[in-house]
């Protein structure tokens, strides 16, 4: 549990460091205020770090900002050693957050449904029943056919 929690410390720190780095230390062109570190997790050796990240634009910009990502991780990964102080600085991986284009998914699947609704209940509004409004018998409507056979 004590190493589940030093992950946690570590990966949170990390995204801490590479985000403020990102921000103010890079000068690349394609890392520009469009590039959002949305999570960190760290493998519990502390070996191996995975930041997630979106970028806010269209493919060329993502594709540009996975690149710059990948130019500048020796400079991110020196600031998070310089900044966590542990014996081995866990490498780095950038991997493209899906979470954006997920959420875009079930927002259109949502505008789908309440369309669906919508059409639902303008074809219910002035219908009638196929039968009659009440289909149960009642006790004692039918119990005509049972004194006859007496």
């Amino acid at each position: 549990m004590a190493d589940n929690a030093r992950a946690k410390r570590l990966a949170d720190l990390i995204r801490e460091v590479v985000a403020q780095k990102l921000q103010r230390g890079i000068k690349d062109p394609r890392l520009g205020t469009h590039v959002t570190i949305t999570d960190t997790r760290v493998t519990g050796d502390l070996r191996e770090a995975t930041v997630f990240y979106t970028v806010y634009g269209d493919e060329a910009e993502r594709q540009a900002a996975a690149a710059g990502l990948e130019s500048a991780k020796g400079i991110l990964r020196s600031e998070v050693g310089r900044a966590a102080g542990v014996k081995f600085t866990p490498t780095l991986s950038f991997v493209a957050d899906a979470l954006p284009d997920t959420a875009k998914n079930i927002e259109d699947l949502l505008d789908k449904a309440r369309a669906s609704d919508a059409k639902v209940r303008e074809t219910a509004t002035g219908a009638s029943y196929a039968g009659e409004a009440d289909p149960y018998r009642k006790p004692g409507a039918d119990d005509e056919t049972d004194d006859t056979a007496e």
